[in-house]
C-alpha cells in the first residue's frame, strides 16, 4: 500500500509541474503524530522567496500593509478607480447610503440604516489574504486529491553546517479531511494557513514541524514567519531527507 502511495504522489507531483520547471530543492518526508501517520510526502521548492515578498507578508501580519478599498463612484458616471489606504482602518465604514434609502429625497428624507462596521482584521486574517495573492514557489504533495502550494519560501544556514527552511502553504493541512489532526492532547491552532519548519543537517535528513497545534511569531533573522517554541512541539514530517 505504502508503494501505491508513493508511485501516486510522484506522478501528481509530475503532472503540476511547468514545461522546463525543475526544483531547486526536492524533500521526502513522512508524517507522525497526526491522525494520517505515515503518509509519504513529497515537498518541491521551484525558488526562495525574496526579500520583497517576504516583508510584504510581514507587512500583513503586523497590520501595516496598504489596504485596497472600492472607488465612489464621481458625478455625472464618472466613477473614480480602486484606492489604496496608507495603512489597515479598522474603524472604516461602508457607504451608509443603500439604493432603497434614497426614496423621497425631494423632502430630505431618512438617508437609511447605516451598515454594519467593517470587521477588524487580525494578523492572521492578514496574512491569510496576503498569501492567497502571493506567487507560487512550490507545492506540498501527500496522499490527498490535491496538493497545497507554498506562497512562502526561506533557507538559513544552520551553525551546524545543515539548513533551517521555513515554508508557509495558503491553505491549512488537512483543511478538508483529518489526516493531519494533532494526535496528541494539544489543542490544534485555529491558522487556515499553515507554517512548515524544517531542520535538515548537513547530510540533507532531519526532521520537520508545524503550526498545528503550535503558535506563529515573526523570526526577525529570516524575515518571516517561524514557530514559536519550536523545540517543545511534536514532531509532524519525520524521515525528511534531500532528493
Amino acid at each position: 500500500m505504502t508503494r501505491i502511495r508513493h508511485i501516486v504522489l510522484m506522478a501528481a507531483a509530475a503532472a503540476w509541474l511547468l514545461p522546463g520547471q525543475t526544483p531547486i530543492l526536492s524533500l521526502t518526508a513522512t508524517t507522525d503524530n497526526v491522525s494520517g501517520a505515515n503518509d509519504s510526502i513529497r515537498i518541491d521548492v521551484f525558488r526562495w522567496s525574496s526579500d520583497a515578498e517576504r516583508d510584504q507578508l510581514l507587512a500583513a501580519w503586523n497590520l501595516t500593509a496598504p489596504r485596497v478599498t472600492a472607488g465612489r463612484g464621481g458625478r455625472g458616471g464618472r466613477g473614480r478607480g480602486a484606492a489604496i489606504d496608507p495603512a489597515p482602518d479598522p474603524s472604516a465604514v461602508v457607504d451608509p447610503v443603500p439604493a432603497a434609502g434614497r426614496a423621497g429625497r425631494g423632502g430630505r428624507g431618512g438617508r437609511g440604516a447605516a451598515a454594519p462596521e467593517a470587521p477588524r482584521p487580525t494578523p492572521e486574517s492578514s496574512l491569510k489574504t496576503a498569501l492567497s495573492n502571493a506567487p507560487i514557489v512550490g507545492h506540498l504533495w501527500s496522499s490527498e486529491v490535491a496538493g497545497y502550494s507554498l506562497r512562502s519560501a526561506t533557507k538559513l544556514a544552520a551553525p551546524d553546517g545543515g539548513e533551517r527552511i521555513l515554508l508557509i502553504t495558503d491553505r491549512r493541512l488537512g483543511a478538508w479531511n483529518d489526516l493531519w489532526t494533532p494526535a496528541g492532547a494539544d489543542a490544534a491552532a485555529n491558522y487556515e494557513f499553515s507554517v512548515i519548519e524544517l531542520h535538515l543537517n548537513s547530510k540533507g535528513v532531519g526532521e520537520g514541524k508545524v503550526s498545528l497545534t503550535g503558535k506563529v511569531a515573526v523570526d526577525g533573522a529570516a524575515k518571516t514567519m517561524a514557530l514559536e517554541n519550536y523545540d517543545a512541539l511534536a514532531v509532524v514530517l519525520k524521515n525528511v531527507r534531500r532528493k
